[in-house]
């Protein structure tokens, strides 16, 4: 999983993920959609499906590229504690501004003074 995330630190890997994960897409569509060069979009895919990312397969003279769920399922259960323990901070936060709610609707209050 470490690799996966060393993976993940470079901003255009992320974007290529994103750009599959809404269907197979040829390279030169990724190439398109990142604005940057055929070897840099090439070269990034060949990081992603070293790490399981990202699968290929031919399609007549082309390359298509695919998202691999599996990785990103192992990191999302990794994370899952985490995200139960902001969850439980974001649920007390929630319990303390309504009582500051409450505490303003007990009635008048005097306006600062000098104000």
């Amino acid at each position: 999983m470490e690799r996966v995330f060393e993976v993940l630190s470079e901003p255009n890997r992320r974007r290529i993920l994103d750009v599959l994960r809404r269907g197979e897409r040829p390279v030169g569509d990724l190439v398109d959609r990142l604005g940057v060069s055929q070897p840099t979009v090439s070269k990034h895919l060949r990081t992603l499906r070293e790490a399981g990312l990202v699968e290929s397969r031919s399609d007549a003279q082309r390359r298509l590229y695919r998202l691999r769920t599996e990785p990103l399922r192992e990191l999302d259960a990794w994370l899952e504690p985490y995200r139960m323990l902001w969850e439980s901070r974001l649920d007390d936060l929630e319990r303390h501004l309504a009582t500051m709610d409450d505490d303003r609707d007990d009635g008048p209050r005097r306006p600062p003074e000098g104000g």
